[in-house]
């Protein structure tokens, strides 16, 4: 009984055995068949590759020159084995020489060109300016000179005639005493003279009105101080007047009288005013002290009169700020001004710069300016484009003080020295 189930369980054992190797056979079959594959696979591409070749050109008549393109590393079967090169230590690489390094050029600053210096003028000499400058009247000469010798030479001086001149010395801005004082004296001598040939009227009226203008004043412009301290003058007068144009003039007057000058811009108020005063003072080679605009013009003339010691210049010229005479604290800012600069030592000279063409506007700001700082001498600018050159006289005999210089046009040169002489034989000619 036993016998038989052991037995069928044999049999079915090695059927099982036999089936598990064929399994294992086929399984083997499909692995080497796959390799094969695989294998065939690599083949063709690799041969594909190798076999793959541009196509041959027709050789040109003139072959050109081909860069070739760097060759492409090979990889995988393609790889070629790395040779061997000889190989060299830190110490025996040696440094390429000094002119084979590959430096950059070096890049230059651009150059710009400097502002060339102004080239120093040598102004004219003032003696006798006045008198080249004597065409500049022709219009003050035209209405009061030749206008009084026509008048004096009729035939008959009746009332009338006296009445005429009167009336052309008024026009002429000669003010009202000096008019009936020029007549009065006119009238007496024509009585006594008798004959009056034109010779002897030019002569009268040119004696007459050189009297009239004050030979006798001192019209010298002081810049004489004592040795450590330079003069110091100070301009000073209304808007418009020129006050910095004639602050540049006169520098170059006094340079053409062999004078070392200091310029001070103490008009601080008025835009650009410093540089045109610089302008002026560089022509002439003299320097400019100047300060910040809407600084303090007190302490910029104070420090103008310190350099101009510093440096023993011969004068000191200080420039202020144009100010209406019915301003009271611009006026009182100009006697601040005064009193600093005083600190080192007397003013010299103080200069009230007028406009000939306002005529008797310019005497009532004469007089306010006179109140607040002693006024030493007179500036009468734009005497060559006004009829009214007996403003000369009027504001001699308002302020007490001499006119000193005329302006007599643009030019940096047309300011001059007033000589009453020449300036009645410019009005009444030859």
């Amino acid at each position: 009984m036993w016998g038989e189930p052991t037995q069928r369980t044999c049999s079915c054992s090695g059927r099982f055995v036999a089936d598990t190797g064929q399994v294992m056979e086929l399984i083997l079959a499909v692995v080497i068949a796959l390799v094969v594959v695989v294998a065939v696979t690599s083949g063709l591409v690799v041969s594909g590759r190798k076999k793959k070749q541009l196509p041959p050109a027709e050789p040109p008549s003139t072959p050109p020159t081909i860069t070739a393109p760097p060759a492409e590393p090979h990889v995988g079967e393609e790889a070629e084995t790395p040779r061997e090169e000889p190989r060299r230590t830190v110490e025996e690489v040696e440094l390429p020489a000094d002119e084979a390094l590959d430096t950059p050029p070096a890049v230059e600053d651009p150059v710009v060109a400097e502002p060339a210096a102004p080239e120093i003028e040598v102004p004219e000499p003032t003696a006798g300016r006045l008198v080249r400058l004597r065409a500049r009247l022709a219009r003050s000469q035209n209405s009061l000179g030749k206008g009084l010798l026509t008048l004096l030479s009729r035939e008959h001086l009746d009332e009338d005639t006296w009445e005429e001149i009167e009336e052309t010395l008024l026009t002429a801005d000669v003010g009202v005493a000096p008019t009936q004082e020029l007549v009065e004296r006119l009238r007496e001598r024509v009585r006594v003279l008798g004959t009056r040939t034109p010779e002897e009227l030019r002569g009268l009226l040119r004696e007459e009105l050189v009297a009239l203008l004050g030979p006798e004043l001192d019209r010298t412009v002081h810049t004489e101080s004592p040795s450590d301290v330079p003069g110091v003058v100070m301009v000073v007068g209304v808007n418009g007047t020129g006050k910095t144009t004639t602050t540049g003039k006169l520098a170059r007057v006094l340079v053409a009288d062999g004078k070392s000058v200091v310029l001070g811009a103490a008009d601080t108020f008025r835009a650009a005013a410093a540089d045109q005063l610089q302008t002026w003072g560089e022509r002439v080679g003299a320097r400019t002290v100047r300060g910040p605009e809407g600084g303090d013009p007190a302490s910029i003339a104070y420090d103008a009169v310190k350099e101009g010691i510093a440096e023993k210049a011969d004068v000191v010229l200080i420039d202020t700020a144009g100010r209406l005479h019915t301003k009271t604290g611009l006026m009182d800012e100009l006697g601040k001004v005064k009193r600093v600069v005083e600190k080192h030592g007397p003013l010299d000279e103080i200069l009230l710069v007028l406009d000939a063409t306002t005529g008797q506007n310019g005497l009532i700001q004469a007089r306010v300016f006179a109140e607040v700082v002693d006024i030493t001498g007179i500036v009468l600018t734009k005497l060559d484009g006004t009829a009214k050159g007996g403003i000369v006289v009027a504001v001699q005999r308002e302020l007490g003080v001499p006119v000193k210089l005329v302006g007599l046009g643009e030019g940096p040169d047309d300011l001059a020295p007033f000589e009453p002489g020449a300036f009645v034989d410019a009005l009444i000619g030859d």
